[in-house]
């Protein structure tokens, strides 16, 4: 026998935590408080973050942007907001051009790592 001590239900109870929260619209504050990885199992989990953005972007996103575009998940500066979707929900832009929204308050994450959040 093990001396593993693991018990299953308190597993599976955090797992139906987890999963109950899929699919959801998550807003939350971007200032560098939260932990990269809770935002990355968010989006793992199927949820749609909004978040305000305290801070510089490209510092405060750089931890967790590569991670989610890995995933196939999409992440967009918008107003002040970064919106971040995870994979198979994808953010669809095609009214801000007949909003008066100028281009450059959208701007989809770019490729490379050093700027991997997108800018203003």
């Amino acid at each position: 026998m093990s001396d593993w001590d693991l018990d299953l239900r308190d597993a599976e109870a955090k797992m139906d935590e987890a999963f109950a929260a899929a699919g959801d619209v998550v807003l939350g504050v971007l200032d560098g408080t939260t932990d990269p990885e809770e935002w990355v199992r968010s989006v793992d989990y199927g949820n749609t973050l909004v978040l305000s953005i305290e801070g510089d972007l490209n510092e405060l996103a750089a931890p967790f942007a590569r991670d989610v575009k890995d995933m196939d998940g999409e992440l967009m500066h918008f107003r002040g907001f970064l919106v971040v979707t995870p994979p198979g929900v994808s953010i669809d832009t095609d009214r801000l051009s007949d909003s008066g929204v100028d281009e450059e308050e959208s701007v989809e994450a770019d490729e490379s790592e050093e700027n991997s959040a997108g800018e203003d």
